[in-house]
């Protein structure tokens, strides 16, 4: 029964990690310098990434061999979110990180850069509200919450 605890873990590790970065790039575009930016998507890289794109891929691989062992229509709410969420991931918001790291760190604050930042800005919000419903939804199927 180590499974359920470890996708638990697993799920707020990621989704901590995605609210982490995505608040302290609104702080520090709104009150940082270019220096502060350039140390904040530096951090998001590494040691960030390190931590959490192991964390999706626990998460996704327990919640997985979760749905084997749970059915039903909140476990299948939570299949259909998962590629969705591993796609903006590895898409956009993978690229996005190093690409505005790099940016940042030779100190390209262009409109590319804002552009990109933008775009990175909307898909984690996504992706933090993706994943918060399928926490949501892990507490119903576990019965931690009431449908």
């Amino acid at each position: 029964m180590m499974k359920p605890i470890i996708h638990l873990i697993a799920a707020f590790t990621a989704t901590l990690c995605i609210a982490t970065f995505f608040t302290s790039t609104l702080l520090v575009e709104l009150f940082g310098t270019h220096e502060t930016i350039a140390v904040v998507k530096n951090l998001i890289v590494m040691p960030g990434l390190f931590i959490l794109i192991p964390a999706m891929a626990i998460t996704g691989a327990t919640g997985v061999a979760l749905s084997k062992v749970k059915s039903g229509k909140i476990v299948k709410k939570k299949l259909k979110r998962m590629p969705f969420i591993a796609a903006n991931g590895l898409l956009v918001l993978l690229p996005a990180a190093i690409m505005l790291d790099l940016w940042a760190a030779s100190g390209l604050f262009d409109s590319r850069f804002y552009i990109v930042q933008g775009i990175e800005l909307m898909a984690g919000a996504v992706n933090l509200t993706l994943m918060s419903l399928n926490i949501r939804d892990g507490f119903k199927v576990s019965g931690k919450l009431r449908k």
